[in-house]
């Protein structure tokens, strides 16, 4: 861990095992973020008896570091799902751990108004409160414990309840950041906004059952802190993992990803691989609210990594969240389509003064590239072939292109996929200006740094000298750029 981490760098997350609320919250502390930003953070919301913690735990290969979270009852709260509701870490719980199924944290209200009444609040890990209108209500108490089985307070006493309203209540009295509880507030409207339109109710009372309401304002209050503390210049991920199957609750069998899950991610790239519930709808909500793009990251020169870890093992996969923190390198190009067409002729009767026009249109008509290769076709006649790579949805203006500037009556189409290095344009100061720089990078390692040859052009000729001279002052200028490491 570094000793100062430098704030406005990129943030990437890696879910490539699913993401939860406290794997995020381990995996920044991790890379840098001070704990005691966290921990003030959880403290500033004015919860009694919430209390957090951090420990190192080794999940397949790697070392990483557990977010732990304690509350008044947690432990009898245990001991009654374990005796109960056979609680082996897997379905609906709060969303700490990973386990099995990611036990998760959206425990809510589903506020049933009859018109006579009679008020139903049946949730996750809440009680069922029958309002007959009459002054008689029933607290029907059970909570889902992480298989979903039905468990009561060994006390006796009913569990506790964070309506979001309440929610919003404890975060704009928290002497947060600004920043901070900008960030909490969106990440739990996304969690409450989607389960209020999947059951069917207002949204101010969806509600966190005891132990979501602990592990929610903990995971979600610390991941806003260090997040906010980071000041990310901007924030990446890989599409997360959501895992498959199905997980039981206590309204029975669920499939995964959840519905709140899916619900927040829409429109979302994300990956359905994995057993179990790998992503919940805390992480995925984490994500939602921070992540502008999805893939890899871009060039930069790495700074730090951290490692959140689950608290179970699984087969296939180490539990961990990954993050990496790097310092942006120019800006990021968009990333390239994976599978592109390549349109090509053979042409023997043409002027071969036409060749440049035609490459010109081609550019012009949205073509990524173009080239020509001499060829020798029937009878001995000499002829070219000329290829044009293209974007699927770019086809029709290359075809175009090529009827009205070349003498071809046919073309050929080839679909090719491809691997393409992430690119980002950054720039680099010379004696005769600036020149703009490509660099490549993959897995957000810089693989190589080429100045613009047209830039070089034409500074060279406003300093009327060789264009080499000014190559080669802006080829060494990139070289340092891309891979000088900052000393610490």
């Amino acid at each position: 861990m570094a000793a100062k981490m430098p704030k406005g760098l990129h943030l990437h997350f890696d879910p490539c095992s699913g993401v939860a609320g406290d794997m995020t919250v381990a995996a920044l502390v991790d890379a840098g973020v001070p704990d005691k930003v966290v921990r003030d953070a959880v403290k500033a919301m004015g919860v009694a008896g919430l209390k957090i913690g951090f420990e190192k735990r080794k999940r397949g290969a790697f070392v990483g570091l557990g977010f732990t979270v304690d509350w008044p009852g947690k432990k009898e709260e245990e001991r009654g799902r374990d005796g109960d509701g056979h609680n082996d870490g897997r379905g609906h719980g709060h969303d700490h751990g990973h386990g099995d199924g990611h036990g998760h944290d959206h425990g809510h209200d589903h506020g049933h108004d009859h018109g006579d009444g009679h008020g139903h609040d049946h949730g996750h890990g809440h009680d069922h409160g029958h309002d007959h209108g009459d002054g008689r209500g029933h607290d029907h108490d059970h909570d889902h414990g992480r298989d979903g089985g039905h468990v009561g307070s060994k006390s006796g006493k009913p569990h506790e309840h964070r309506r979001y309203a309440e929610i919003r209540r404890l975060l704009r009295a928290a002497s947060l950041d600004s920043g901070a509880k900008k960030l909490a507030g969106d990440i739990f409207a996304r969690i409450a906004t989607v389960e209020a339109a999947l059951h069917g109710m207002e949204v101010e009372r969806v509600a966190f059952h005891e132990v979501g309401a602990w592990d929610s304002i903990a995971d979600i209050v610390g991941a806003a802190a260090a997040i906010a503390w980071l000041e990310p210049s901007s924030v990446s991920s890989t599409p997360p993992v959501l895992g498959s199957g199905v997980i039981r609750t206590a309204h029975g069998l669920m499939p995964v990803p959840a519905p709140a899950t899916t619900a927040i991610l829409r429109g979302l790239p994300a990956l359905s691989e994995g057993k179990g519930e790998l992503t919940t709808p805390t992480g995925a909500a984490i994500l939602a609210a921070v992540v502008t793009s999805f893939g890899a990251p871009p060039p930069m020169r790495l700074q730090a990594q951290g490692f959140g870890a689950g608290t179970r093992e699984f087969a296939d996969r180490p539990n961990v969240l990954r993050v990496i923190l790097g310092e942006p390198m120019g800006r990021a190009l968009p990333p390239s389509a994976p599978e592109i067409v390549c349109v090509s002729a053979n042409i023997d009767d043409m002027n071969p003064q036409l060749a440049e026009p035609l490459m010109t249109a081609l550019f012009e008509a949205g073509a990524l590239d173009v080239w020509f290769t001499p060829i020798l076709m029937k009878k001995g006649r000499p002829a070219l072939e000329v290829s044009a790579l293209a974007e699927p949805d770019g086809l029709p203006g290359i075809e175009n292109a090529f009827f009205e500037h070349s003498t071809t009556l046919g073309l050929r189409r080839q679909v090719l996929q491809r691997t393409v290095l992430d690119r980002a344009f950054a720039e680099v100061s010379t004696e005769y200006g600036t020149v703009r720089v490509k660099l490549a990078a993959r897995g957000g390692e810089t693989l190589g740094a080429t100045p613009e040859f047209d830039d070089c052009r034409r500074l060279a000729a406003r300093a009327k000298v060789p264009v080499r001279r000014v190559l080669a002052e802006a080829s060494a200028a990139a070289f340092a750029l891309a891979f000088r490491r900052k000393r610490r």
